[in-house]
């Protein structure tokens, strides 16, 4: 009798774990790859307590990066934000899905400015996140900025106080912006001499990082940065004697964008977190952690104004009018790597 009734309680343990297993086996995960330090951590957990769903969030530091984890497609992406010129190449190649906007009611707060554009001309494919632009970041005892000019970043007045960025888009975009050259040529002449320019500043440059200028440059370990905006409007934030300038020879206006890859496996709940974070709340609390401008137009009234009067977010008409908007090289994107290759090998 002992014996048939220890098996009637082994049996209905083993009942009781299949049934608990097979519970949290049904509980929904979305894979999100997106740049690191490039969202309040905080709208994670509640995602996924308002929709019982568990996040799995994976990072990157440039565009080459990411493109590199999609395509492997290991993971099997549900969303990923990245940079428009990586998401435009990515629709070229096939590599995206198409939204359904019903599940995305609050695009309807996204500022016409950033719809339409040439990425994703029919807005078909991605969801602005954030923008903004590449700069320099510099200290205001150290550094004269009067120029305003990119030749700031090879100013050998500061040699091994200066940082540049581990990404060959936005370096070669200071030297061909500096050179008077598209940062989208295909020209290998061109190219070469932005080239020839990167290898000068070399000895200049104390590192090249992708994340971590403003942390350095907080310490004043630095003297100046190739950064992007919203990493000056924090490091200005934490460090009164930091300043940031737009060159007056123009620079690259950028917008990151939420899309979903076409190896996607949980597409409507992808659609749903975009729409989580196209919510004012949401976006309030994502532009006080990254400081980067907001797509989002009824955030933008409620932003305090100390950082609307900040020229690294709020930024100025007269600046914009002189950037320009990175766009996919296709096939040419070898011309930058090869070089980029050749520059870091110095």
């Amino acid at each position: 009798m002992k014996k048939r009734m220890l098996l009637v309680i082994a049996l209905l343990s083993l009942v009781l774990i299949a049934a608990t297993g097979c519970g949290s086996e049904e509980k929904q995960t979305l894979n999100v790859l997106n740049y690191d330090i490039y969202i309040d951590k905080s709208l994670l957990s509640e995602f996924e307590k308002a929709n019982d769903v568990k996040i799995k969030y994976d990072t990157y530091a440039t565009p080459e990066e990411m493109y590199i984890k999609a395509k492997a497609g290991a993971s099997n992406y549900d969303l990923i934000i990245s940079s428009e010129y990586m998401v435009e190449r990515m629709i070229n190649e096939g590599m995206v899905n198409k939204l359904n906007y019903d599940n995305i009611p609050n695009y309807k707060y996204i500022d016409e400015t950033f719809k339409n554009q040439p990425y994703d001309p029919e807005n078909k494919y991605a969801v602005p996140y954030f923008w903004g632009t590449l700069g320099i970041l510099y200290n205001k005892n150290t550094v004269d900025a009067s120029s305003k000019s990119w030749e700031m970043l090879w100013d050998q007045n500061h040699e091994k106080r200066i940082i540049m960025m581990d990404s060959q888009r936005d370096a070669f975009a200071a030297a061909l912006k500096l050179l008077g050259y598209s940062l989208n040529t295909v020209n290998e002449d061109e190219l070469d001499e932005a080239k020839a320019l990167l290898i000068k500043q070399r000895p200049l440059v104390m590192a090249y990082i992708t994340d971590g200028a403003p942390e350095i440059m907080i310490a004043e370990e630095a003297d100046m940065a190739l950064v992007w905006s919203g990493e000056a409007v924090s490091a200005m934030a934490e460090n009164e004697n930091l300043d940031f300038v737009i060159p007056k020879e123009g620079s690259n206006i950028w917008i990151d964008a939420m899309f979903v890859p076409s190896n996607a496996k949980n597409q409507e709940m992808a659609e749903k977190f975009i729409d989580f974070l196209c919510s004012t709340e949401a976006t309030l609390k994502d532009i006080d952690e990254v400081g980067y401008s907001t797509v989002q137009t009824e955030a933008l009234k409620q932003v305090d104004e100390e950082l609307l009067n900040n020229h690294a977010f709020n930024i100025p008409k007269e600046d914009i009018d002189k950037m320009e908007m990175f766009r996919d090289p296709k096939e040419f994107i070898d011309l930058y790597t090869q070089r980029w290759t050749e520059i870091m090998a110095e």
